[in-house]
């Protein structure tokens, strides 16, 4: 029963021992452990903090890079909308310039047409015109040879002048 009860001059300098401790503790440790503990509160604290700002931030660079990306996807958007009209505008200028220079090189053509057309009829005009010349003359040479021939021709010719 002695161990479960102590002596009192035991417990007093046992407890005389645990003042002692706990005073030279109290100036030499506890003022580091809990200067150390507080610096590594305000450690967290401020890792917390920064943490909280960085988040804001990335939210913030997230709106941010969301409103860049929507514009460029409009830009995007107004360049191919823009390079469409130009390719259409482009396609229909050039139709537009082809039926010019088709509907110039045809009216070219028919005029180059025409003026061959008209050559040609005034070539076969004159042709026929020397033909006509060349055959009446023969036939009058040969009509007019004689004076009572002449004088039937051209009482022919008086008749005929008459009644037109």
């Amino acid at each position: 029963m002695d161990l479960l009860i102590p002596d009192f001059g035991f417990f007093a300098w046992a407890l005389l021992a645990f003042v002692i401790l706990l005073l030279i503790l109290r100036k030499f440790a506890w003022k580091p452990i809990l200067k150390s503990l507080n610096e590594r509160e305000q450690n967290i604290a401020g890792a917390i903090a920064s943490a909280e700002k960085v988040k804001a931030e990335m939210a913030a660079l997230q709106s941010e890079n969301e409103a860049l990306l929507a514009k460029a996807r409009e830009e995007r958007a107004a360049l191919l909308k823009d390079a469409r009209e130009t390719k259409d505008r482009m396609i229909n200028e050039a139709k537009e310039q082809a039926k010019t220079e088709a509907s110039k090189i045809i009216a070219d053509a028919q005029q180059a047409i025409n003026a061959q057309k008209m050559a040609a009829l005034t070539e076969v005009k004159n042709e026929v015109g020397k033909l006509v010349i060349e055959v009446s003359e023969k036939v009058l040479k040969q009509e007019l040879s004689s004076p009572n021939k002449q004088e039937a021709h051209i009482n022919g010719l008086v008749d005929s002048i008459k009644l037109n």
